[in-house]
């Protein structure tokens, strides 16, 4: 076997600048594809923690029966005493936080320009607003007794152009199917940098949210966020009850996970169309070397090589060319993830998708997409170089000598 590959690395030498840049070839495609890969696989990812953090949370308890899509303030469709419950709840050693939050839908008004949004109740207090709190740009947070006070986000901000400290007008929907109206003063301004719950998106103190829904003592839900979601079945298990359901991180983000699967099986499909458009690059090469060294061929065919070993040489030689690519493109594919990963890619606002997607895409590169990546690249290239292995190997003694002096 070193003898082969002494002989291989010979042979690939003779044309340096063609063997580079095949490999070279292969590196850019297996490059770009670890680039996607880490970035389909990080923008999933980031979905579905941001899901968790500013909607779903890891568990919500609710009335039974409770529809989220049609954000109903009816009495038989909230909690009541949500406070105590979620007090209860926050107890449970897995448990990071637990509170009550309020929907209701609304429309802010600033002068002639008006937006449709989501108005939600919460505990200034609890520890589940640090993302709304972190993320902070303008004014202070809301307090628990703040009867005039609204949180809005960046993007709704720059959308009704308004600053901390102005005022706008919340109509709001009510419990008896009224809509109530109410001047508030803009507290403070915040980003996610989430777009798309930022711009439909405004905090409002729970108490004052009830008043002004007319639901005094009930909540929506009461979002719960624990210290490991590894131990949301056995939360679940413990709060089974007759009168409430426990949805779960999973049940809520159906689509976010869904979305993440079939990304997986399309990315893997990816790998073998665009890789396999590559290997051919290295199919041509092998195909010049063969028909370059045609009467080398004859000559070693003549004095007693056999076909198998003339095709195994080939062989090794393609194997050596294809992983020189793929070094090449694991380091060059590792630079370009490093730097997705550490300051990603700037899309601004994405829009409506029914997925929370950032304003900046980050990478998140596993070794399971690395591993497998470089299993399907090598593959598929040495698949594709039996083709010129073959035609070496079954070339007649004669004919080759006789092409050769040709």
């Amino acid at each position: 076997m070193k003898q082969m590959i002494m002989i291989a690395l010979r042979d690939l030498s003779r044309n340096r600048r063609r063997s580079f840049f095949s490999a070279l070839a292969l590196g850019i495609g297996v490059a770009l594809l670890l680039l996607m890969a880490g970035v389909v696989s990080g923008e999933m990812d980031i979905a579905l923690d941001s899901a968790i953090q500013l909607q779903s949370g890891h568990l919500q308890v609710r009335v039974k029966g409770y529809n989220e899509d049609r954000t109903s303030l009816a009495y038989e469709d909230l909690v009541e005493a949500p406070d105590q419950l979620a007090a209860q709840i926050a107890q449970m050693a897995p448990v990071l936080a637990a509170t009550p939050r309020l929907f209701a839908t609304g429309i802010a008004a600033v002068g002639d320009r008006s937006v449709g949004l989501l108005v939600v109740g919460i505990d200034p207090a609890s520890v589940a607003n640090k993302p709304f709190r972190d993320g902070l740009i303008a004014g202070s947070f809301i307090s628990a007794d703040d009867r005039e006070g609204v949180m809005i986000g960046q993007t709704l901000a720059e959308k009704i152009k308004v600053k901390a400290g102005d005022h706008l007008t919340l109509l709001v929907n009510t419990s008896n199917g009224d809509v109530d109206q109410q001047s508030f003063v803009i507290r403070g301004i915040y980003t996610t940098h989430t777009p798309g719950f930022d711009e439909n998106t405004v905090f409002i103190p729970l108490a004052k949210a009830q008043a002004i829904t007319r639901t005094e003592n009930h909540a929506s839900i009461l979002f719960v966020l624990l210290k490991d979601k590894e131990q949301t079945n056995a939360v679940v298990s413990a709060l089974q009850s007759s009168q409430y359901e426990v949805r779960t991180w999973q049940q809520m983000n159906q689509l976010i996970l869904e979305t993440g699967s079939l990304s997986s099986a399309f990315m893997v499909v990816l790998y073998i169309i665009v890789l396999a458009i590559t290997a051919t690059v290295v199919v041509n090469t092998m195909v010049m070397a063969v028909f370059e060294r045609t009467r080398e061929i004859g000559i070693l065919a003549a004095v007693g090589m056999r076909s198998g070993r003339i095709m195994n040489m080939f062989l090794v030689e393609s194997t050596i060319l294809t992983l020189g690519g793929i070094a090449l493109g694991l380091v060059m594919g590792g630079l370009m993830t490093l730097y997705a990963t550490n300051v990603g890619f700037y899309i601004g606002n994405y829009g409506a998708t029914g997925i929370l997607i950032g304003e900046t895409i980050y990478a998140r590169l596993t070794l399971a997409d690395t591993v497998t990546l470089t299993v399907v690249a090598l593959i598929i290239s040495l698949i594709a170089s039996l083709y010129p292995a073959r035609i070496a190997a079954n070339m007649e003694p004669v004919e080759a000598l006789r092409g050769g002096k040709g």
